[in-house]
Protein backbone atom coordinates (compact mmCIF):
# COMPACT_ATOMS: atom_id res chain seq x y z
CA UNK A 1 0.00 0.00 0.00
CA UNK A 2 1.20 3.88 -0.97
CA UNK A 3 0.40 6.29 1.13
CA UNK A 4 -2.16 8.97 -0.48
CA UNK A 5 0.12 11.48 -1.90
CA UNK A 6 -1.00 15.36 -0.38
CA UNK A 7 1.72 16.47 0.55
CA UNK A 8 5.17 17.99 -0.99
CA UNK A 9 7.75 16.84 0.96
CA UNK A 10 11.29 17.99 1.90
CA UNK A 11 13.82 14.96 1.98
CA UNK A 12 14.24 15.60 5.58
CA UNK A 13 13.44 12.27 8.07
CA UNK A 14 13.36 13.68 11.67
CA UNK A 15 14.22 10.72 14.20
CA UNK A 16 15.32 12.72 17.74
CA UNK A 17 14.12 15.75 18.85
CA UNK A 18 15.26 17.70 21.91
CA UNK A 19 14.52 21.02 22.79
CA UNK A 20 14.43 23.24 19.47
CA UNK A 21 16.57 20.76 17.71
CA UNK A 22 15.39 18.00 15.44
CA UNK A 23 18.23 15.67 14.19
CA UNK A 24 17.74 13.18 10.88
CA UNK A 25 18.78 9.90 10.11
CA UNK A 26 22.14 10.57 9.09
CA UNK A 27 22.55 12.43 12.13
CA UNK A 28 22.30 16.06 10.94
CA UNK A 29 21.17 18.82 13.98
CA UNK A 30 18.60 21.10 12.72
CA UNK A 31 17.34 24.25 14.27
CA UNK A 32 13.16 24.19 14.34
CA UNK A 33 11.91 27.77 14.08
CA UNK A 34 8.67 26.22 12.79
CA UNK A 35 7.73 23.41 15.38
CA UNK A 36 5.58 21.58 13.17
CA UNK A 37 3.22 24.52 12.24
CA UNK A 38 3.46 25.96 15.33
CA UNK A 39 2.58 22.90 17.71
CA UNK A 40 6.10 22.35 19.42
CA UNK A 41 4.97 24.77 22.79
CA UNK A 42 7.60 23.72 25.60
CA UNK A 43 10.10 22.19 22.90
CA UNK A 44 10.54 18.57 21.91
CA UNK A 45 10.81 15.41 24.33
CA UNK A 46 10.92 17.89 27.26
CA UNK A 47 11.81 15.74 30.16
CA UNK A 48 8.88 16.63 31.73
CA UNK A 49 6.38 15.66 29.20
CA UNK A 50 7.75 12.75 28.66
CA UNK A 51 8.02 11.67 32.58
CA UNK A 52 4.13 12.35 32.82
CA UNK A 53 3.00 10.34 29.10
CA UNK A 54 4.94 7.67 30.36
CA UNK A 55 3.76 7.77 33.70
CA UNK A 56 -0.16 8.13 32.58
CA UNK A 57 0.49 4.80 30.28
CA UNK A 58 1.43 3.26 33.63
CA UNK A 59 -2.41 3.56 34.56
CA UNK A 60 -4.65 4.15 31.78
CA UNK A 61 -3.89 5.22 28.59
CA UNK A 62 -7.68 5.29 27.21
CA UNK A 63 -11.51 5.07 28.17
CA UNK A 64 -14.72 6.86 26.62
CA UNK A 65 -16.02 10.19 27.81
CA UNK A 66 -18.87 7.82 29.62
CA UNK A 67 -17.30 7.89 32.55
CA UNK A 68 -15.45 10.29 35.20
CA UNK A 69 -12.18 11.47 33.89
CA UNK A 70 -10.41 13.74 36.95
CA UNK A 71 -7.92 14.65 34.58
CA UNK A 72 -10.25 16.37 32.45
CA UNK A 73 -11.39 18.63 35.66
CA UNK A 74 -7.44 18.95 36.25
CA UNK A 75 -6.68 20.04 33.27
CA UNK A 76 -9.45 22.69 32.66
CA UNK A 77 -8.86 24.09 36.23
CA UNK A 78 -5.30 24.72 34.84
CA UNK A 79 -6.00 26.23 31.64
CA UNK A 80 -8.30 28.76 32.87
CA UNK A 81 -6.23 30.00 35.78
CA UNK A 82 -3.00 30.38 33.57
CA UNK A 83 -5.05 31.78 30.28
CA UNK A 84 -7.55 33.73 32.38
CA UNK A 85 -10.53 32.32 31.18
CA UNK A 86 -11.82 30.96 34.41
CA UNK A 87 -15.49 32.06 32.99
CA UNK A 88 -15.25 29.73 30.25
CA UNK A 89 -16.79 26.26 30.01
CA UNK A 90 -14.28 23.54 28.42
CA UNK A 91 -14.97 21.22 25.99
CA UNK A 92 -11.82 18.54 24.64
CA UNK A 93 -11.91 17.02 21.44
CA UNK A 94 -8.85 16.14 19.13
CA UNK A 95 -7.43 19.06 16.85
CA UNK A 96 -8.30 22.68 15.77
CA UNK A 97 -10.32 21.74 12.92
CA UNK A 98 -12.51 19.56 14.99
CA UNK A 99 -12.76 22.69 17.46
CA UNK A 100 -13.72 24.90 14.63
CA UNK A 101 -16.37 22.13 13.49
CA UNK A 102 -18.04 22.27 16.84
CA UNK A 103 -17.99 26.55 17.59
CA UNK A 104 -19.84 26.37 14.60
CA UNK A 105 -22.09 24.24 15.45
CA UNK A 106 -22.82 25.44 19.01
CA UNK A 107 -23.33 29.13 17.48
CA UNK A 108 -25.86 27.30 14.98
CA UNK A 109 -27.20 25.86 17.58
CA UNK A 110 -27.41 28.44 19.84
CA UNK A 111 -29.41 30.77 17.30
CA UNK A 112 -30.83 28.79 15.10
CA UNK A 113 -29.08 30.33 11.67
CA UNK A 114 -26.41 29.11 9.12
CA UNK A 115 -24.87 31.44 7.61
CA UNK A 116 -21.02 32.56 8.44
CA UNK A 117 -18.84 35.50 8.67
CA UNK A 118 -15.00 34.92 7.75
CA UNK A 119 -12.49 36.75 6.82
CA UNK A 120 -10.03 36.81 4.04
CA UNK A 121 -7.69 34.91 3.94
CA UNK A 122 -8.35 32.49 6.58
CA UNK A 123 -7.74 29.27 7.37
CA UNK A 124 -9.86 27.49 10.19
CA UNK A 125 -9.13 23.81 9.31
CA UNK A 126 -9.76 21.17 6.54
CA UNK A 127 -13.11 19.69 7.65
CA UNK A 128 -16.87 20.32 6.50
CA UNK A 129 -17.80 23.66 8.30
CA UNK A 130 -14.00 25.01 8.81
CA UNK A 131 -12.69 24.54 5.21
CA UNK A 132 -15.48 25.91 4.54
CA UNK A 133 -14.68 29.21 6.71
CA UNK A 134 -11.42 28.92 5.33
CA UNK A 135 -10.41 31.25 2.14
CA UNK A 136 -9.21 28.76 0.22
CA UNK A 137 -11.67 27.37 -2.85
CA UNK A 138 -8.48 24.91 -3.97
CA UNK A 139 -9.64 22.81 -1.03
CA UNK A 140 -13.21 22.94 -0.88
CA UNK A 141 -14.56 20.20 -2.18
CA UNK A 142 -18.78 20.88 -3.35
CA UNK A 143 -20.09 19.27 -0.55
CA UNK A 144 -18.35 21.84 1.75
CA UNK A 145 -19.06 24.69 -0.66
CA UNK A 146 -23.02 24.24 0.09
CA UNK A 147 -22.45 25.85 3.41
CA UNK A 148 -23.27 29.10 3.61
CA UNK A 149 -20.30 31.75 4.25
CA UNK A 150 -19.25 35.70 3.10
CA UNK A 151 -15.90 36.34 3.38
CA UNK A 152 -15.18 40.14 4.18
CA UNK A 153 -12.14 42.10 4.27
CA UNK A 154 -9.89 42.26 7.70
CA UNK A 155 -10.70 45.89 9.20
CA UNK A 156 -13.98 47.32 7.48
CA UNK A 157 -16.53 47.14 10.06
CA UNK A 158 -18.71 48.78 7.64
CA UNK A 159 -19.25 45.93 5.77
CA UNK A 160 -19.44 42.99 8.50
CA UNK A 161 -22.55 45.68 10.04
CA UNK A 162 -24.03 45.12 6.58
CA UNK A 163 -23.97 41.32 6.23
CA UNK A 164 -24.90 41.24 10.26
CA UNK A 165 -28.09 43.53 9.33
CA UNK A 166 -29.67 40.80 6.90
CA UNK A 167 -30.39 38.71 10.07
CA UNK A 168 -29.22 34.97 9.30
CA UNK A 169 -25.87 35.25 10.43
CA UNK A 170 -25.28 32.12 13.08
CA UNK A 171 -21.47 33.59 13.83
CA UNK A 172 -18.36 35.54 12.94
CA UNK A 173 -15.42 33.42 13.29
CA UNK A 174 -11.69 35.25 12.84
CA UNK A 175 -7.93 34.09 13.55
CA UNK A 176 -6.35 36.50 16.86
CA UNK A 177 -3.61 36.53 13.98
CA UNK A 178 -4.17 34.76 10.87
CA UNK A 179 -1.65 32.07 10.37
CA UNK A 180 -1.42 30.22 7.01
CA UNK A 181 -2.77 33.43 5.43
CA UNK A 182 0.10 35.58 6.25
CA UNK A 183 0.25 36.91 9.77
CA UNK A 184 -2.46 40.12 9.08
CA UNK A 185 -4.42 40.33 12.15
CA UNK A 186 -7.64 42.76 12.86
CA UNK A 187 -6.84 46.23 14.65
CA UNK A 188 -7.96 46.50 18.66
CA UNK A 189 -10.85 49.08 17.10
CA UNK A 190 -12.10 46.33 14.47
CA UNK A 191 -12.09 43.57 17.34
CA UNK A 192 -14.22 45.50 19.83
CA UNK A 193 -16.24 46.66 17.14
CA UNK A 194 -16.71 43.19 15.75
CA UNK A 195 -17.64 41.78 19.35
CA UNK A 196 -20.53 45.37 19.59
CA UNK A 197 -21.40 44.26 16.16
CA UNK A 198 -22.03 40.53 16.90
CA UNK A 199 -23.56 41.21 20.55
CA UNK A 200 -26.70 43.82 18.78
CA UNK A 201 -27.06 41.30 16.22
CA UNK A 202 -27.35 38.34 18.68
CA UNK A 203 -24.48 36.62 16.62
CA UNK A 204 -21.49 34.39 17.96
CA UNK A 205 -18.23 35.70 17.96
CA UNK A 206 -15.73 32.77 17.10
CA UNK A 207 -11.58 33.86 18.09
CA UNK A 208 -9.97 30.72 16.16
CA UNK A 209 -6.81 30.90 18.43
CA UNK A 210 -5.58 27.31 17.20
CA UNK A 211 -1.95 28.63 16.19
CA UNK A 212 -2.39 32.37 18.20
CA UNK A 213 -2.83 31.18 21.53
CA UNK A 214 -1.48 29.14 24.03
CA UNK A 215 1.07 32.25 24.35
CA UNK A 216 2.77 32.70 21.08
CA UNK A 217 1.80 36.21 20.71
CA UNK A 218 3.14 36.76 24.07
CA UNK A 219 -0.30 37.35 25.92
CA UNK A 220 -2.53 33.64 26.81
CA UNK A 221 -4.34 34.55 23.71
CA UNK A 222 -4.05 36.90 21.17
CA UNK A 223 -7.39 37.94 21.48
CA UNK A 224 -6.45 39.15 25.01
CA UNK A 225 -3.85 42.05 23.16
CA UNK A 226 -7.77 44.10 22.40
CA UNK A 227 -9.38 43.73 25.23
CA UNK A 228 -12.17 41.84 24.32
CA UNK A 229 -14.36 38.63 25.34
CA UNK A 230 -15.36 36.40 22.66
CA UNK A 231 -18.18 33.84 22.69
CA UNK A 232 -16.30 30.98 21.75
CA UNK A 233 -12.75 30.33 22.03
CA UNK A 234 -10.94 27.68 20.09
CA UNK A 235 -7.39 26.59 20.72
CA UNK A 236 -5.36 23.10 19.49
CA UNK A 237 -1.90 23.40 18.33
CA UNK A 238 0.60 24.12 21.18
CA UNK A 239 -1.97 22.46 24.09
CA UNK A 240 -0.17 19.37 23.40
CA UNK A 241 2.77 19.77 22.30
CA UNK A 242 2.60 17.60 19.56
CA UNK A 243 -0.22 14.70 21.33
CA UNK A 244 -3.52 15.46 18.95
CA UNK A 245 -5.56 17.66 21.63
CA UNK A 246 -8.17 20.77 21.05
CA UNK A 247 -10.45 22.62 22.96
CA UNK A 248 -13.41 24.61 22.87
CA UNK A 249 -13.89 27.66 25.42
CA UNK A 250 -17.55 28.00 25.73
CA UNK A 251 -19.14 31.09 27.27
CA UNK A 252 -22.36 30.68 29.51
CA UNK A 253 -24.28 32.35 27.34
CA UNK A 254 -24.21 28.93 25.52
CA UNK A 255 -26.21 26.24 27.74
CA UNK A 256 -24.83 22.64 27.01
CA UNK A 257 -27.61 20.19 26.69
CA UNK A 258 -26.80 16.63 26.53
CA UNK A 259 -26.11 15.21 22.72
CA UNK A 260 -25.08 19.00 21.49
CA UNK A 261 -21.57 18.08 21.53
CA UNK A 262 -19.63 14.74 21.43
CA UNK A 263 -16.27 12.61 20.73
CA UNK A 264 -14.99 9.15 21.52
CA UNK A 265 -11.22 10.23 21.59
CA UNK A 266 -11.33 14.01 22.77
CA UNK A 267 -10.16 14.96 26.39
CA UNK A 268 -8.42 11.06 26.84
CA UNK A 269 -6.59 10.52 29.67
CA UNK A 270 -3.39 10.13 27.79
CA UNK A 271 -4.50 13.70 25.58
CA UNK A 272 -4.80 15.53 29.23
CA UNK A 273 -1.40 13.95 30.56
CA UNK A 274 0.23 15.86 27.96
CA UNK A 275 -1.62 19.10 28.21
CA UNK A 276 -1.50 18.95 31.90
CA UNK A 277 2.40 18.65 31.50
CA UNK A 278 2.42 21.69 28.76
CA UNK A 279 0.57 24.09 31.23
CA UNK A 280 2.87 23.06 34.13
CA UNK A 281 6.20 23.40 32.29
CA UNK A 282 4.71 27.22 30.89
CA UNK A 283 4.54 28.24 34.48
CA UNK A 284 7.26 26.56 35.91
CA UNK A 285 9.91 27.53 33.45
CA UNK A 286 8.02 30.95 33.39
CA UNK A 287 8.00 30.72 29.26
CA UNK A 288 5.49 33.31 28.67
CA UNK A 289 8.48 35.86 29.99
CA UNK A 290 10.85 34.16 27.98
CA UNK A 291 8.18 34.72 24.45
CA UNK A 292 8.72 38.57 24.91
CA UNK A 293 12.22 38.86 25.59
CA UNK A 294 12.86 36.95 22.93
CA UNK A 295 10.32 38.40 20.57
CA UNK A 296 11.62 41.72 21.18
CA UNK A 297 15.44 40.60 20.77
CA UNK A 298 14.34 38.90 17.25
CA UNK A 299 12.73 42.11 16.03
CA UNK A 300 16.23 44.24 17.04
CA UNK A 301 18.09 41.59 15.12
CA UNK A 302 15.94 41.59 11.61
CA UNK A 303 16.55 45.23 11.06
CA UNK A 304 19.88 43.97 10.20
CA UNK A 305 18.87 42.78 7.15
CA UNK A 306 17.95 45.53 4.63
CA UNK A 307 15.84 43.28 2.21
CA UNK A 308 13.24 42.95 5.02
CA UNK A 309 10.53 44.90 3.85
CA UNK A 310 8.20 44.35 7.33
CA UNK A 311 7.44 41.85 10.17
CA UNK A 312 4.66 40.89 10.91
CA UNK A 313 2.95 39.58 13.76
CA UNK A 314 3.38 39.56 17.73
CA UNK A 315 5.55 37.39 19.95
CA UNK A 316 6.90 34.01 18.66
CA UNK A 317 4.45 34.35 15.81
CA UNK A 318 6.06 36.11 13.43
CA UNK A 319 6.32 36.93 9.60
CA UNK A 320 9.36 37.91 7.60
CA UNK A 321 8.00 39.53 4.47
CA UNK A 322 10.45 40.65 1.61
CA UNK A 323 9.52 41.96 -1.22
CA UNK A 324 10.10 38.67 -3.79
CA UNK A 325 9.42 35.09 -2.71
CA UNK A 326 10.90 33.31 -0.09
CA UNK A 327 10.68 29.54 -1.61
CA UNK A 328 14.61 29.31 -2.57
CA UNK A 329 15.58 30.83 0.80
CA UNK A 330 13.42 28.13 3.01
CA UNK A 331 15.36 25.56 0.92
CA UNK A 332 18.43 27.01 1.43
CA UNK A 333 18.05 27.70 4.72
CA UNK A 334 16.55 23.89 5.87
CA UNK A 335 19.64 22.52 2.82
CA UNK A 336 22.84 24.80 3.45
CA UNK A 337 22.07 26.12 7.18
CA UNK A 338 19.71 23.27 8.63
CA UNK A 339 17.15 25.75 9.63
CA UNK A 340 13.53 25.09 9.33
CA UNK A 341 11.15 28.01 8.99
CA UNK A 342 7.36 28.26 7.04
CA UNK A 343 5.70 29.52 4.51
CA UNK A 344 2.48 30.90 4.04
CA UNK A 345 -0.25 31.85 1.46
CA UNK A 346 1.93 35.35 1.07
CA UNK A 347 4.90 33.34 -1.22
CA UNK A 348 7.07 36.68 0.23
CA UNK A 349 6.46 35.85 3.90
CA UNK A 350 8.84 33.45 6.20
CA UNK A 351 6.79 32.04 8.96
CA UNK A 352 9.07 31.83 12.12
CA UNK A 353 6.73 30.24 15.28
CA UNK A 354 9.65 28.29 17.62
CA UNK A 355 9.04 26.41 20.95
CA UNK A 356 8.29 29.26 23.48
CA UNK A 357 11.85 28.10 25.09
CA UNK A 358 13.69 29.41 22.20
CA UNK A 359 16.63 31.51 23.39
CA UNK A 360 18.43 34.57 22.20
CA UNK A 361 21.31 32.39 20.78
CA UNK A 362 18.90 30.40 18.40
CA UNK A 363 17.98 33.94 17.19
CA UNK A 364 21.35 34.72 16.19
CA UNK A 365 22.14 31.04 14.67
CA UNK A 366 19.04 32.09 12.37
CA UNK A 367 19.72 35.73 11.63
CA UNK A 368 23.43 35.00 11.26
CA UNK A 369 22.15 32.39 8.31
CA UNK A 370 19.51 34.48 6.78
CA UNK A 371 22.23 37.22 6.06
CA UNK A 372 24.66 34.23 4.30
CA UNK A 373 21.57 33.34 2.31
CA UNK A 374 20.47 36.97 1.33
CA UNK A 375 24.31 37.62 0.10
CA UNK A 376 24.96 34.57 -2.25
Amino acid sequence: MNLFNVYPLYNVTPVKAKGCYVWDEKGTKYLDLYGGHGVISIGHTHPDYVTKIKEQLDHIGFYSNSIQNPLQVEFANKLGKLSGCEDYNLFLCNSGAEANENALKLASFKTGKKRVISFEKAFHGRTSAAVAVTDNININAPINLQQEVTFLPLNQIDLVERELNKGDVCAVIIEGIQGVGGLDEGSTQFFQDLQKACNKNGVIFILDEIQSGYGRSGKFFAFQHHDIHPDIITTAKGMGNGFPIGGVLISDKIEAKFGMLGTTFGGNHLACAAAIAVLDVVEKEKLMDNINVVSSYFLERIKEISQVKKVKGRGLMLGVEFEFEVVEIRKKLIFDHHIFTGGAANKNLLRILPPLSVKKSQIDEFVNALKEVLND
